[in-house]
């Protein structure tokens, strides 16, 4: 029983053979980043199947709009996790239970702002984007829905976030696959059984990440020996809430970039028509899951990076990343192999529509070596964010994506029309992908070496 209890437990990655403590962070994470994903592809399987093509594509258009207006939860959740983790491994209980309880105040007021801000540009937002007519109705429902119940996906994200920064990457995965079977039981309930259509698709989400929201705090609320949680520390001190904003501005700007970048090339890729637009939304979801074991990878060497760095045992920190570069890129070669075989009986899962099967096989064929580009980039880029360091990130998401991306997109596009083609081909939108991870991570890796990241720490001010 006792040992059940340790994994449930803050794990101390300031301790023990490096790799060890990546793993064992590291798992628990990549199922619960599967289980996330789920969310997202449970919705598309259950609308391509039950309602059609049509109700797939809107809601995969919905997503760059909805990437694009959670950008300030990102950044109090980015700040967050550094905080924490920093804080943990340095030992410094009271600055560890402020930053907590700072977070879950501002999460309530950024909660707030997206739920009022959100709903009235929805729909002028999506017509701007060049939304099908087919299909904006359904668009526009899906994401005015989760806005109004944004509340328990950031108190879900900035929990769970806080959760991992203090090690325990188990019981935020345990919340979470709660969450997902409920999310799936609800999404049929509401599509097959009261035929909601996209509509009962969001409702679902909404209802199943509030619950897993609930389920993380009661856990933070027993963690008397590691925080001390009063009312007292919800006061949103200034001191925390710049720190907070500093170290996490970045990474939401960062997510505005990749937002913005979505955004445009969603724009683009409108134009190619509903079939590629589908394809596009299969193809994401697929690559959703091939991701998911890099970001694990990037979440676990931030949790590790900042424990030592505020540890000041910067000697761990390089011979973990050095562990979690060997790990990450030979998980990502086993994906990458895994899809290029077996890649047609995915996309079949999502649509029986033969032309849309191949038409995104041969998209992912395209993406497939990337994803290995993308472990070195997470990895490094997870380090630098664990040692207090956004601010190069951001720099490098900044070009790869608004200066080589999207001009790559447009230009491929452009200069490939053709009378079968009016607006060029659709591969346009993947290849300017592939180039963009790749140049990503040799950049990143340049900047890792130079190494200023080693001086961001921030618990000389504790």
């Amino acid at each position: 029983m006792a040992k059940l209890r340790d994994w449930f437990a803050p794990k101390d990655m300031t301790e023990g053979t490096p790799w060890k403590r990546i793993v064992e962070f590291a798992i628990p994470m990549l199922i619960g980043n599967v289980a996330q994903q789920f969310y997202n592809t449970a919705d598309s399987i259950i609308v391509g199947r039950y309602v059609g093509d049509n109700a797939l594509a809107a809601v995969g258009s919905a997503f760059p709009v909805l990437n694009i207006l959670l950008v300030l939860f990102v950044g109090v959740a980015t700040g967050a996790g550094i905080m924490v983790s920093q804080y943990f491994g340095a030992k410094v209980r009271e600055r560890l239970s402020r930053t907590i309880g700072v977070c879950i105040t501002l999460t309530a007021i950024v909660s707030l702002i997206i739920m009022l801000v959100g709903p009235p540009i929805t729909r002028p937002l999506l017509s701007l984007l060049n939304t099908p007519a087919s299909i904006i109705d359904w668009c526009t429902d899906y994401i005015i829905i989760l806005f109004v119940g944004s509340i328990g996906f950031s108190y879900y994200n900035i929990l769970s976030g806080i959760l991992r920064g203090l090690g325990d990457s188990v019981s935020a995965l345990m919340f979470l696959i709660i969450s997902t079977i409920l999310n799936v039981i609800l999404d049929i309930w509401f599509v097959a059984g009261f035929k909601m259509g996209v509509p009962g698709v969001a409702l679902a989400t909404v209802i199943a990440q509030t619950i897993s929201a609930i389920l993380c705090f009661i856990k933070l609320l027993r963690m008397k020996d590691v925080i001390d949680f009063r009312l007292e520390m919800l006061k949103p001190l200034k001191e925390y809430v710049v720190q907070i904003f500093k170290l996490g501005l970045p990474s939401g700007l960062t997510q505005v970039i990749f937002s913005i970048a979505m955004v445009t090339v969603q724009s683009l890729t409108n134009t190619f028509g509903e079939m590629v637009i589908a394809c596009n939304v299969i193809v994401m979801r697929v690559d959703g899951f091939a991701m998911m074991p890099n970001f694990s990878f990037g979440i676990a060497m931030t949790t590790f990076a900042g424990q030592n760095v505020g540890a000041k045992k910067l000697d761990r920190v390089a011979q973990g990343t050095r562990d979690g570069l060997k790990i990450a890129v030979g998980v990502s070669i086993t994906i990458t192999i895994i899809i290029l075989i077996f890649g047609k009986y995915l996309m079949s899962i999502f649509t029986s529509t033969t032309e849309l099967v191949n038409l995104s096989m041969h998209m992912m064929r395209i993406l497939a070596a990337g994803y290995i580009a993308m472990a070195v980039t997470q990895v490094l880029s997870g380090v630098m964010r664990g040692a207090g360091d956004t601010m190069t990130p951001m720099w490098i998401s900044l070009i790869t994506t608004i200066m080589l991306r999207v001009p790559t997109a447009y230009a491929i596009a452009y200069f490939t029309r053709s009378p079968a083609y009016p607006t060029g081909r659709p591969e346009s939108v993947f290849i300017s992908l592939l180039v963009a991870w790749v140049c990503g991570a040799i950049i990143t890796s340049i900047f890792y070496k130079i190494g200023n990241w080693r001086n961001k720490a921030i618990v000389e001010k504790g």
